[in-house]
């Protein structure tokens, strides 16, 4: 009995522990269902899709015509209960990063005008709901819009991937008016520029890639994304206040998503080893030069780029090769099932 006992102890030490997300998971559908409760019949049919509808995997970041309940078509009370279901996902920072990106497209509508196929417009961020939200439940949810888009995915009501998750901004710092100097994704360039300009001539030989940044983030809105070809330098060649930064920058990625989840995500960035972990860098090395920057390691993969709008415009994504959309997780609750 004491050889057993110390085999389980082992065990939950060895084995990455996810119990935590069983809390988020029931939070998540304790709010999606008080939302899916407080629509009429014709609101909910927008916003329910079945969890094997394509519509799930078919994200993206531009304006563009969607699916899915916009937020112009809620009452107060169901604005409340959206904002409610991402809280019970998102980190305090994520949800004060993802409300104010809405807000910018304010900005942008008095800096181009009523005159386009697509107005800027607060209000047009669309809610989707796949599948049956429950304790125990195998279900995910979607919440987009220009320069936004958060999915999230639960797996028998315990596991959670978080991932796509796109933030941007347009413009990355608000050049005029009263919300002048505003910047939501200070950090996303701040502590990047800040890393780039600390390398060494040596380190940059092996860090830039290109003089001239990418016109976007490679991975786009790719359903499924691989590693891309390894670039840049190693973990293991730069500083002890280099590594601070590229890891303070993983950091700011991943906890997007409330602490339990992005805590089960570092963990696996780290079980794989931060020496396979690259930083590659693209572009200038200034604010208003177009730059672009890639962090990859075994599971995961961060993109950041703003080239756009005299490069005051940000593109930032992270994603993981295995649990986007809640892919590895759903295999092998299918295959269980299946058995």
């Amino acid at each position: 009995m004491k050889q057993l006992t110390l085999i389980a102890l082992v065990l939950a030490i060895a084995i990455p522990c996810r119990a935590s997300e069983k809390q988020a998971a029931n939070q998540m559908a304790a709010a999606a269902n008080n939302l899916l409760s407080a629509l009429d019949t014709k609101q909910k049919a927008a916003t329910a899709f079945a969890l094997t509808d394509d519509h799930r995997l078919n994200w993206h970041f531009i304006p563009m015509d969607r699916k899915g309940l916009t937020l112009k078509e809620m009452n107060p009370e169901q604005r409340h209960l959206t904002t409610a279901l991402l809280a019970s996902a998102l980190s305090s920072q994520g949800l004060i990063k993802a409300n104010t990106i809405m807000s910018l497209e304010a900005i942008l509508r008095e800096l181009e005008g009523p005159n386009r196929r697509f107005p800027r417009d607060p209000e047009m961020y669309h809610i989707s709901i796949f599948g049956e939200p429950g304790p125990g439940k195998t279900w995910g949810w979607r919440y987009e819009g220009h320069h936004l888009s958060l999915s999230f995915t639960v797996v028998k009501g315990k596991f959670v991937s978080a991932t796509p998750s796109m933030m941007g901004t347009n413009p990355d710092i608000v050049m005029e008016g009263p919300r002048k100097g505003l910047q939501v994704l200070a950090d996303e360039e701040n502590v990047g520029l800040k890393l780039a300009k600390s390398l060494s001539a040596a380190q940059r030989e092996k860090v830039i890639f290109s003089e001239k940044a990418p016109s976007d983030i490679v991975t786009s809105n790719k359903r499924k994304v691989s590693p891309l070809e390894p670039q840049g330098i190693n973990w293991k060649d730069l500083t002890d206040d280099q590594k601070g930064m590229v890891w303070n920058l993983v950091k700011t990625y991943v906890r997007r998503a409330r602490g339990d989840i992005a805590d089960v995500d570092e963990e696996r960035i780290t079980d794989a080893g931060r020496d396979n972990i690259h930083f590659a860098w693209a572009g200038g090395m200034e604010h208003g030069q177009g730059h672009y920057y890639r962090i990859q390691g075994p599971t995961f993969l961060i993109e950041y780029d703003n080239t756009q709008n005299n490069a005051n415009h940000i593109h930032a994504v992270y994603r993981d090769f295995a649990e986007d959309f809640g892919e590895d997780l759903l295999t092998k609750h299918y295959r269980e099932s299946h058995n």
